[in-house]
């Protein structure tokens, strides 16, 4: 039955009854989702993932194979506990109809290692995997996770022949929630009401965008000296430089950081599952915005369904666009080092 309508459908198509592509029979499934690397951040992202209701099949993928079964079977043993949802150990085949794929494979950051520090090791894994994406015409999203995240985005837009706004990184959606945790904890307010941004490079470079930061409407001073801190520009740099060396503490603590980033991947998968058209400070291309052109890197943007669809514009003061820039500067630099 199903192969005579195959067959029909053909036959509309060729007489030009159907606007449609042939291989829309094959179209992406928006409830599949795949896991391109299944190490700690992979697979406690996947976890996060299956606990989500966000989608009802998911495939792991890894250089290691037994691995990927390893996590897929583990977590696939707590479906009971949550939404409906195949879990499985894949390969590349697995992926032409998924409609996101989240790559996290990469080598991990290790004590005293910097993001940058992992350009050349995680380029050319990037080199094996795109090129396999590639070739499956995939039609989906591609969320990019592995660090440097905003040079791996670069790269991953260069190599996979996607369109721009399709091909982004988390960013510094983690570093943001990071910000905000500290803020909350600061001004002893729910973080969820403080609104502020850190922007640029995930890494040593990035910035607090402090001139735009307010709690729900109220300018952050005036906020801070509501609550009884008046010493902002103290207070504020301290805030800046923990945020920015929370990642090196976690590792040196516990070798990986890893739930941090797995839940900011399950609210960037929320916003283009949902549509839900959130504003959320991920890794995209930028085109002359504040200066800045050829590189991606993390600023707020319109996230739905279709991926990136606009960044937001946000106020900065002159520090903080020149900040920006030597940000941007530096990500530029470490990528013509390492071209692809």
């Amino acid at each position: 039955m199903f192969s005579m309508y195959k067959l029909y459908l053909s036959t509309l198509l060729k007489k030009g009854y159907l606007k449609m592509e042939r291989d829309c029979l094959h179209c992406t499934n928006t409830r599949k989702v795949a896991v391109i690397g299944c190490g700690f951040v992979g697979a406690a992202c996947s976890f996060s993932l299956m606990q989500s209701g966000l989608f009802s099949e998911m495939v792991l993928i890894d250089s290691d194979p037994a691995k990927a079964e390893g996590e897929a079977l583990d977590i696939s043993h707590g479906v009971p506990f949550a939404k409906p949802i195949r879990i499985y150990a894949g390969g590349y085949d697995d992926i032409k109809n998924a409609s996101l794929i989240i790559i996290t494979a990469g080598a991990n950051q290790k004590p005293g290692e910097t993001r940058l520090d992992l350009v050349k090791k995680n380029i050319s894994i990037f080199k094996a995997i795109l090129p396999e994406i590639k070739k499956r015409n995939f039609r989906g999203i591609l969320l990019i996770v592995a660090n440097p995240v905003d040079i791996l985005t670069t790269v991953a837009q260069k190599l996979s022949g996607l369109p721009e706004n399709r091909v982004f990184g988390s960013g510094t959606v983690l570093d943001t929630a990071r910000l905000k945790s500290e803020l909350g904890a600061h001004l002893n307010v729910d973080p969820r009401s403080v609104h502020a941004f850190i922007i640029g490079e995930h890494g040593d470079s990035e910035i607090a965008a402090w001139s735009s930061a307010n709690v729900s409407g109220i300018p952050l001073h005036k906020f801070c000296e509501m609550r009884g801190h008046t010493n902002h520009d103290k207070a504020i740099q301290k805030i800046a430089v923990d945020v920015k060396n929370s990642a090196y503490e976690n590792i040196k603590r516990k070798k990986a950081t890893y739930y941090g980033i797995a839940m900011s991947v399950k609210r960037i998968c929320e916003a283009i599952v949902r549509d839900e058209k959130s504003i959320l400070p991920v890794s995209s291309m930028m085109h002359g915005e504040y200066g800045i052109e050829g590189i991606s890197l993390s600023m707020p943007a319109i996230v739905g369904k279709d991926g990136v669809e606009t960044l937001v514009p946000l106020q900065l003061n002159e520090t903080e666009k020149a900040d920006l820039q030597k940000s941007a500067e530096t990500l530029r630099d470490t990528l013509k080092q390492n071209e692809v």
